[in-house]
């Protein structure tokens, strides 16, 4: 696998911040090939032979702002029990519905656009649906759980111009822990 040419934000980055626009289909091939490109570096973060010999942060997900595009896109590339990969592709997304419980990374959350640790819980909700359009912009419904739910929140955050850190009181970063369960 050849590492794709993308380049990451960081924090600093004032374009972070900006709320993304809604796509139109159909997606241009420029589109296409960053979606391409973007689930191809989260594969590779996430195996440790490519991790090591390109010091890769392993991350699960990009939202397209992180690549400096203010789009309704992201990519979340999750590594299955048995090595091989599930890819969600997620355009325009909505949360439609929302558990009542929250939760919590017990380790904390991280971000491949802050290249610093940072300790504090983040709640998020363990269920949430989402409406999205696929990358034919076809309209579609999905139910994600726990981990997949903290990521999709994660990203979904950022196509609105947050990052998880704005969710950590610096006062007190586990403030509420008792609240919430942490996975």
């Amino acid at each position: 696998m050849k590492l794709p040419n993308i380049k990451i934000l960081d924090e600093a980055n004032k374009k972070l911040r900006v709320v993304s626009k809604e796509v139109n289909f159909p997606l241009s091939r420029a589109d296409k090939k960053n979606i391409e490109d973007m689930i191809t570096y989260l594969k590779m973060s996430q195996i440790p032979e490519y991790e090591e010999k390109y010091k890769l942060r392993a991350g699960m997900g990009l939202a397209y702002i992180q690549i400096g595009e203010p789009k309704r896109i992201f990519v979340i590339v999750e590594e299955l029990e048995d090595g091989s990969f599930k890819d969600y592709i997620i355009i325009n997304p909505k949360i439609v519905s929302h558990s009542e419980e929250m939760i919590y990374v017990g380790e904390g959350e991280g971000c491949l656009s802050i290249n610093r640790e940072v300790e504090g819980i983040v709640p998020r909700y363990a269920r949430v649906t989402i409406s999205y359009q696929d990358i034919d912009g076809n309209y579609s419904k999905i139910r994600v759980r726990e981990d997949i739910a903290i990521a999709f929140q994660h990203e979904i955050d950022h196509l609105n111009g947050i990052l998880f850190i704005d969710h950590i009181d610096p006062k007190n970063p586990f403030k509420d822990a008792n609240k919430y369960r942490e996975i």
